[in-house]
């Protein structure tokens, strides 16, 4: 079967929503160290590798919002599509306490073989899918480890990420906070949007309204939890938009 770095589903389906998930999988390509990264099994199904439940709630969003989804299908650890191609960070080689060994001496020209397998083929279809309409929203689905190594636990439900675009994520915080039994996260667990980023590339530079929304991943282990985000999730997304009049 023939290596694919990223998965659409529903291109077809006619609203404005774009679901994206940049970290889905922890797919080593076989062309990457036979496919192999050099950790166990154990940490390949860890945060570090992917953001474990938000294909399943990606998947569900977009159904829910009838618009498209892309999925990477790679993990973050052979390249990371969350980051811009000059971001020192875009091949990992330490993670969260763990040594990527197969990253370990990786050079340019690993890194450029990457960039050209996975990293490239994955944006360049995400751009014609955002192109389809002229008014694309981008939601970018991630998930977020709830105790980093020698950290406090992370007390948030969810988090909604941002820069200078604040059309629909400040309304959908509003909606968010209203539910009473969430703990909303600005900005949280993480900074807003870093340059050059895929929110960055494919929202902002073409004034598309957007938002990065990360949910603890504890809360979305099984496929019916993942569901249950997704259908939860599309309505406040569509009441948002609606209250930004985007």
């Amino acid at each position: 079967m023939t290596y694919e770095p990223y998965e659409i589903i529903g291109a077809d389906r006619p609203s404005r929503w774009l679901v994206t998930c940049d970290h889905a999988a922890n797919t080593v390509p076989p062309f990457v160290n036979n496919g192999s990264l050099g950790l166990a099994s154990g940490d390949m199904n860890r945060h570090i590798a992917f953001d474990p439940g938000a294909a399943g709630v990606s998947k569900a969003l977009a159904q829910a919002l009838d618009g498209p989804a892309i999925l990477s299908n790679f993990s973050r650890l052979v390249i990371d599509p969350n980051r811009g191609e000059d971001d020192p960070t875009l091949l990992m080689k330490l993670y969260d306490g763990t040594i990527i060994p197969a990253n370990r001496h990786a050079g340019p020209e690993e890194l450029e073989k990457r960039l050209n397998a996975c990293y490239r083929p994955y944006h360049t279809a995400l751009t014609k899918l955002a192109a389809r309409r002229d008014d694309t929203v981008i939601v970018s689905i991630h998930s977020f480890t709830r105790q980093l190594q020698g950290r406090e636990p992370r007390p948030w439900h969810i988090g909604i990420l941002y820069a200078a675009d604040t059309r629909l994520s400040k309304p959908l915080i509003q909606r968010l906070h209203a539910e009473p039994d969430l703990c909303v996260g600005e900005n949280e667990p993480y900074g807003g949007h870093l340059p050059g980023d895929a929110i960055a590339r494919h929202a902002i530079a073409w004034q598309r309204p957007n938002v990065l929304i990360e949910l603890r991943n504890d809360l979305i282990e099984t496929p019916q939890q993942q569901a249950d985000w997704g259908a939860r999730l599309a309505p406040i997304l569509q009441a948002a938009l609606q209250d930004c009049g985007a």
